[in-house]
């Protein structure tokens, strides 16, 4: 047991000194994605399932509340939280549907779609894509292993894949990428009061 413990953290170390090599630049267009819209009044929808759903809704929950300083609030929707919108989607259509249907409802032309799978292969995530891409949305892409299909949409502005087949450690370092994404676009718009 104690090797299983040794050997996730050492996992996980090996994984963020590739990432700080592969992805900075990455972040950076990310972020400047993102502060585009958010300083031209936009906003940014964030998706996923599971423990991606769950990140759509930690990154939703710094940009409007507060990340490490005290600004201005940031409009940002995670599609994943309201259960009468997801179920009627998925009963009266599919659950394939249930982001496109609120991109379709809530998103507007210059708004950003955060799409996060750790598999790039999340069928209601992709059809987010697509309906985004129709609705003239940048899309930044989270993704995992090989990043799939959603890592290599035509839509997709800024593909961000953690290349590793542990879901856990891909999982990890996607907070990791959100709370850099976070601190990125703190500086850029509020930079003078960033601690």
């Amino acid at each position: 047991m104690q090797g299983m413990i040794q050997q996730a953290f050492k996992d996980g170390i090996a994984l963020r000194q590739q990432c700080m090599t592969e992805l900075p630049d990455t972040l950076l267009a990310a972020a400047n994605i993102m502060v585009a819209c958010l300083q031209q009044g936009g906003k940014i929808l964030a998706c996923g399932n599971g423990g991606s759903a769950a990140d759509a809704q930690h990154f939703a929950g710094e940009l409007v509340n507060r990340f490490e300083m005290n600004r201005p609030g940031l409009a940002a929707i995670a599609m994943t939280h309201d259960a009468s919108v997801i179920t009627s989607i998925a009963n009266d259509f599919s659950f394939e549907q249930i982001y496109a249907r609120q991109i379709e409802a809530l998103g507007r032309a210059g708004d950003v779609l955060l799409a996060i799978s750790t598999s790039g292969r999340s069928p209601n995530v992709l059809q987010a894509v697509q309906q985004a891409q129709r609705q003239q949305m940048p899309v930044i892409a989270l993704t995992g292993k090989d990043g799939g299909a959603l890592c290599r949409h035509p839509a997709v502005s800024v593909p961000i894949n953690i290349n590793h087949p542990s879901t856990p450690r891909v999982q990890e370092m996607h907070i990791t990428c959100l709370h850099i994404l976070c601190t990125l676009i703190d500086h850029q718009m509020f930079g003078e009061n960033t601690p």
